[in-house]
C-alpha cells in the first residue's frame, strides 16, 4: 500500500481510509493515478467513485439531452450489443 500510494502521490493513510470508504473519493486525478498504477480502466474507477472524467462530462454537456437519452436507451441493453455499436461507430460504420 505504502509503495502505491508512494507513487500516486498520497499518503498511505489517506489511500487505507479511501479503501475502507471513511474519506469521499479522491479528485478526477487522484482516481486516474490510482486507476493507472493498478492497470485498472479510469473511466471504471471514477464510475465507481461516482464521477464522470471531464471529458465525457464536456461531450455530454455539449447534446445533453441526445446522450441521456442514448444512455437510457442502452440501460437494458446487453453488453454484446453495446459493443456492436461502440465498434460500428469507431469504424465509421453508418
Amino acid at each position: 500500500m505504502r509503495q502505491v500510494a508512494g507513487r500516486v502521490g498520497i499518503e498511505p493513510a489517506y489511500l487505507s481510509k479511501i479503501e475502507r470508504g471513511d474519506v469521499a473519493p479522491p479528485s478526477e486525478a487522484t482516481t486516474v493515478r490510482l486507476a493507472r498504477e493498478l492497470g485498472e480502466d479510469p473511466d471504471v474507477l471514477l464510475a465507481l467513485a461516482g464521477k464522470v472524467s471531464a471529458d465525457l462530462q464536456a461531450i455530454i454537456r455539449k447534446r445533453p439531452r441526445l446522450f441521456a437519452d442514448l444512455i437510457r436507451q442502452l440501460k437494458e441493453t446487453p453488453d454484446e450489443a453495446v459493443l456492436r455499436v461502440v465498434r460500428e461507430v469507431r469504424e465509421g460504420n453508418w
